[in-house]
């Protein structure tokens, strides 16, 4: 993904201070429809109660919901439309974190035996926001290491990149705040703006891990379907570029993940892909509890 997909496509998000300029959150669309009018939720739901995924590993769980999803297209913004924060949630078009979030709230409800629509939002809402509260666009976790951070702290998701013998990361996240004028919501907010630049203040003293590329089929063995891959990236203020999902069978480790240029999609080597990709430097590997 180049410099120009990032901002376009908006992955590198942000939180903030709540007091600082935050709007208050309000239902979406989604929120108003009812169960009935989502055939692709129902049909999703229908076929995981029919195979009985409930009784799979969690992550066999995250690859089957992902794995519907193949041939989607790609669609950059989908968070950010409404001047308001809305909880979006499409089962038709994608970004890469939206695909993850989508899976991983959808397999937790399928785990939980909770095949309503609703129960399948207050998943999605808990991923999405720190410490699972929606309360406007500054409680989205918008950075992907605070998400990572935030989940772990509430026993959602473990950061396994360390136990993989990951290398340090060595970063200062300030990409949202020296690219001010490329986030609408914020760019002529001034309060706003400041709650962001306390957010990464925040980070600083985060510690990051990575696996670099060119050891990642290394650790093939030790990485098991539907655990979540972030791309680590040599951009300058960046964490990663880039979010998808291990992809397991017999014979490969693939990415499963939402393609700018191929929509949701699953490319056949891991490593090859991050090898192809210029400012992508390893991975961080995050395995759904």
């Amino acid at each position: 993904m180049l410099l120009a997909g990032i901002l376009s496509a908006g992955l590198v998000l942000s939180g903030c201070d709540r007091s600082a300029g935050n709007e208050r959150s309000k239902p979406g669309p989604d929120l108003a429809v009812p169960e009935q009018a989502h055939p692709a939720f129902d049909s999703l739901m229908s076929a995981a109660m029919q195979d009985e995924w409930h009784r799979l590993p969690i992550g066999r769980i995250v690859q089957n919901v992902a794995l519907r999803f193949v041939g989607a297209p790609y669609e950059a913004g989908l968070l950010d439309r409404s001047p308001v924060e809305t909880l979006v949630a499409s089962f038709e078009t994608f970004d890469c974190v939206l695909l993850v979030e989508t899976a991983v709230a959808a397999a937790r409800s399928i785990r939980e035996q909770d095949y309503t629509y609703s129960g399948y939002l207050d998943n999605l809402r808990s991923l999405r926001y720190r410490s699972g509260v929606e309360d406007g666009y500054c409680s989205r976790l918008h950075y992907f290491s605070e998400w990572i951070l935030d989940n772990e702290r509430r026993g959602t998701v473990r950061n396994i990149t360390a136990e993989l013998g990951g290398d340090q990361l060595e970063k200062r996240l300030d990409f949202m705040s020296t690219h001010r004028g490329s986030y609408p919501r914020f760019a002529e907010d001034d309060s706003l703006y400041a709650g962001i630049v306390e957010m990464e203040a925040s980070l600083a003293n985060l510690k990051l891990f990575y696996v670099p590329q060119g050891h990642i089929r290394e650790v093939y063995d030790r990485l098991e379907a539907g655990d979540i891959i972030a791309t680590a990236t040599s951009v300058k203020g960046l964490d990663v570029s880039h979010s998808g999902l291990v992809y397991r069978d017999e014979n490969s480790v693939g990415f499963l993940h939402a393609s700018t240029s191929g929509g949701v999609m699953v490319s056949p080597d891991l490593q090859r892909y991050v090898e192809n990709i210029e400012i992508q430097i390893g991975i961080v590997v995050v395995r759904p509890l």
